[in-house]
């Protein structure tokens, strides 16, 4: 099986993507980017967000749309959807096909996300 070569920029991954994956993205992408300063960049293939660490994800895959952050477990009282998993306090929503995203909720989520990792610092690195 051959790998396909990961996007070169934030917006050459979104503009690689078609139909509601396009479109989850986008929206997504929009409301992360409202909520303050993050870099963004494309490491492990998909989308990641930066502020004093890593924040958030947002990975499109075949059938879903993947929505995580690194201090996720402390988020869901925000939205009770992030599933935790993973190492750190990862959590991740799901998005399919046809599901609605509230962008309301995807800023809110990036702002205290971005809060976090300045207060806690970078969620990848013991204290």
């Amino acid at each position: 099986m051959r790998k396909e070569k990961p996007a070169d920029s934030p917006d050459a991954y979104v503009v690689a993507l078609d139909g509601w994956r396009r479109e989850t993205v986008e929206r997504l992408r929009a409301a992360v980017l409202a909520a303050g300063a993050l870099e963004e960049r494309i490491k492990w293939g998909h989308i990641v967000c930066f502020s004093n660490g890593p924040v958030l994800l947002i990975r499109a895959e075949a059938a879903r749309v993947l929505f995580g952050f690194w201090r996720g477990k402390r988020l869901r009282e925000i939205e009770p959807r992030l599933k935790p998993g993973g190492k750190y306090e990862m959590a991740t929503m799901v998005y399919v096909e046809g599901g609605p995203v509230d962008t309301a909720v995807a800023e809110r989520l990036a702002r205290e996300a971005i809060r976090l990792n300045a207060e806690i610092g970078d969620p990848t690195r013991s204290s």
